[in-house]
């Protein structure tokens, strides 16, 4: 392997046969979630950096955010008929009153700014005065501060608040353009004060518990807790902010259908302030209704009280007409007849006048093309025709009876309607001195003792999770942007060219590349040090498929090479050599990189003496093949560095020395340098006989192998297959299931062959 970090990366077993068994269409609905998972595996410590990240958040905004607190209180609403109307049911077409109290019609008005806008300048709420906390963790820090007086300051900030301020402000006036602006007000010696708008003059000076006024700005201080420097923010709210910070936090609903009964709930940060708040509420609103009720029955009295001079004198009128006329004519009785017909004439008339009573209080409110009138109107032009018939009936009596009935009618007509404003008068007196309204507070507000909205529990759960989302995101953004060949059957599907072998990751190779790099000791070999790691299994697989690779071929060479640096080519090389040569056979490597070569430092074995020389024609072929500590293993090393090492590797002695090694030995493997760096390996592979290129797990564009295969081929080098270097097992059996396990499998005990 070359001495560059052997470093970790993912993907999965490439079959060594061509012939590999396709997967079935199950398989392939399988692979989505399978390859999700082994890519979260693959960038797990990154996932873990994300979703730990995320907590940390979490943590932070737990300990910033300011806990909210809810006061609830409940109302019953009672949906009937108006006090007014109740007391004067029968005269309620006359009088012009109906309608139902409803529950929707009540949540409006506890919501209206009827209401609300007394709350708010009685609760002086329109008036918001806190200390300038430390940006971030300032508030968080002075909410926890529980000891008596105050705080001291942290990092020598004398003019933030850390604890224990307190500031009573009972008056503030501004401008109208200072609205909903923020003033600044500077603690000073001896409870003065000074308050500043934009610039660095201030614009009102005092003490606390006297007005301060200037200009237009004016303030009433009652209360300040704070150390001499310490800054406090004020700021006047207009209606409309001020309505609308109230308003989004306070809630109305009904609990359960057609209930009646109405929840009124309000929440925030201050846990004393919000249960006065909403009491305050709840007794405004049912104030206003009890008024409201009074003030009806008062309207409706005055009304009654309009008519009742005017009933009265039709009565005296009536009478006096009706007694004048049976002195003059002497006592005259009706017979049954006659008194039936006077009833019926009487309720009529009581009918007609109600309805024209009526007709009269709905032309205050609508026009005479309004439905209701129109239906009053025909009303009466029915009880006309009735009494038109009566008229007829009458007709038919004497004079006398005629003119007793009609006068007769008159007195009874106004006695009726006379009686019945009276009785609904005394009522009326009645209803206004007891109104209580048709809302009462059932509940009134109750505050909780605990913190509202999600658990802190919750909030790091949602964070993690959120960071667990974060991070698949942040994976595929770097998946997308790296478009390099994870999987060894992208290479077989895209450039036609077999996998021999796809060597796992192994951890132990990583170990000795960082003790080699610690010492100028050699610290072995993986085929040595540890024979049954996964990675020589698969060079064992690698052995019996270069065996069949080489059958055909005259050299009995062996090429390996790659696209660019650092893709684990000379670890191929040592140890594919140590495993040839395990198996008995007599083995050489050449280690023909003239420019960075460094396989000799893997054996113990110094560099000079090796190519560069033998080409010069310095020395023979019998000085430069140097044994291993491995048995029927031999090393040739680049010897000197050349500074043309192309033209070294095209001198007749360099396929001389191929030839000769070939003869000598079973098997010869050339190490050479990446293709696409120098041209080294195009004029090696003219004189082997099989060329394999390595290429790594996540280091390759697919493209780049292209190339490199193409580069190759121009020069006329034939290139046999791959061997897919540091392949992450893990991931594949994540992806592929009972695939992944072959690279585990291991013998207990025995030698490997």
């Amino acid at each position: 392997m070359d001495n560059d970090q052997y470093k970790p990366a993912s993907s999965t077993h490439g079959s060594s046969m061509q012939g590999m068994v396709q997967q079935d269409d199950q398989d392939d609905e399988g692979l989505a979630l399978g390859e999700i998972i082994a890519v979260v595996f693959e960038y797990r410590w990154l996932v873990a950096a994300i979703i730990a990240s995320a907590i940390l958040l979490g943590l932070g905004g737990v300990f910033v955010a300011k806990p909210e607190y809810r006061a609830s209180g409940l109302l019953e609403v009672e949906e009937k008929a108006s006090g007014a109307l109740a007391a004067m049911k029968d005269l309620g077409p006359l009088l012009g009153l109906g309608g139902d109290t409803t529950v929707a019609a009540e949540q409006e008005i506890l919501g209206s700014r009827m209401v609300l806008e007394k709350v708010i300048n009685k609760q002086k709420l329109n008036i918001r005065a806190e200390p300038r906390y430390f940006p971030l963790v300032g508030r968080a820090i002075a909410r926890r501060y529980k000891d008596e007086g105050l705080n001291s300051p942290l990092f020598g900030l004398a003019s933030f608040a850390w604890g224990g301020e307190v500031i009573q402000v009972d008056a503030l006036d501004v401008p109208r353009d200072m609205l909903d602006e923020t003033l600044s007000l500077v603690v000073g010696e001896g409870g003065a004060f000074q308050v500043f708008a934009d610039g660095d003059e201030p614009v009102l000076k005092g003490v606390v518990g006297a007005r301060a006024s200037a200009g237009q700005y004016s303030l009433f201080v009652a209360q300040i807790q704070a150390r001499p420097g310490t800054r406090f923010k004020l700021t006047r709210l207009s209606l409309d902010e001020a309505l609308a910070a109230l308003t989004k936090k306070y809630a109305i609903k009904e609990r359960g259908k057609k209930s009646g009964i109405l929840e009124v709930s309000l929440q925030g940060n201050d846990q004393d302030k919000i249960g006065v708040v909403l009491d305050d509420i709840l007794n405004t609103y049912v104030r206003q209704n009890v008024e409201r009720r009074s003030a009806e029955a008062e309207n409706t009295l005055q009304f009654l009280e309009k008519q009742l001079p005017i009933v009265k004198r039709q009565l005296d009128s009536a009478e006096a007409a009706y007694n004048g006329y049976r002195q003059s004519r002497g006592s005259l009785d009706l017979n049954i007849e006659t008194q039936s017909v006077l009833g019926s004439i009487v309720e009529i008339d009581n009918q007609i006048v109600a309805l024209r009573q009526e007709k009269d209080e709905l032309r205050q409110y609508f026009t005479g093309e309004h439905p209701r009138i129109q239906a009053a109107d025909a009303k009466i032009e029915k009880l006309k025709a009735r009494r038109s018939q009566f008229d007829g009936e009458i007709s038919k009596l004497p004079d006398t009876q005629q003119t007793v009935l009609r006068l007769a009618r008159d007195v009874e007509v106004n006695t009726a309607l006379y009686t019945e404003l009276l009785n609904t008068a005394q009522q009326l007196r009645v209803s206004k001195a007891g109104t209580v309204g048709d809302v009462r507070i059932i509940d009134s507000a109750a505050v909780t003792t605990q913190p509202v909205g999600i658990k802190p529990i919750s909030i790091l759960a949602i964070a993690g999770f959120l960071g667990f989302l974060t991070s698949l995101g942040v994976i595929w953004i770097l998946r997308t942007l790296r478009v390099v060949v994870e999987d060894p059957e992208e290479i077989e599907s895209r450039l036609g060219l077999p996998v021999y072998a796809s060597i796992p990751h192994s951890s132990e190779e990583v170990a000795l590349g960082r003790r080699s790099k610690g010492s100028k000791v050699s610290s072995g070999l993986l085929a040595i040090s540890n024979p049954e790691d996964d990675a020589i299994e698969s060079l064992r697989s690698l052995r019996t498929t270069i065996h069949f690779a080489l059958l055909d071929s005259q050299q009995n060479s062996l090429l390996i090479t790659g696209a660019s640096p650092g893709l684990g080519k000379s670890f191929i090389s040592k140890n594919l050599g140590a495993v040839l040569a395990q198996a008995g056979k007599r083995i050489v490597i050449v280690d023909a990189d003239l420019r960075r070569g460094h396989i000799n430092k893997e054996f113990g074995l110094k560099r000079e003496v090796g190519i560069s020389e033998y080409v010069a024609g310095d020395v023979s072929l019998d000085d430069i093949v140097k044994p291993t500590a491995v048995p029927n293993l031999w090393v040739v090393t680049t010897g000197q560095i050349p500074p043309n090492p192309s033209e070294l590797l095209m001198h007749l002695r360099f396929e001389e020395l191929l030839e000769k090694l070939g003869e000598r030995f079973d098997t010869l493997i050339v190490d050479a340098p990446p293709i696409l760096a120098v041209s080294d390996a195009a004029i090696i592979g003219r004189h082997v006989g099989a060329t394999l290129m390595v290429a790594r797990a996540g280091r390759h564009p697919i493209r780049e192998l292209e190339q490199a295969v193409k580069r190759l081929n121009q020069s006329g080098v034939h290139v046999k297959g791959f061997v897919f270097n540091d392949f992450d097992v893990s991931r594949q059996r994540y992806r592929y299931g009972y695939k992944g396990y072959v690279y585990r499998y291991s013998y207990n005990s025995g030698s490997k062959v």
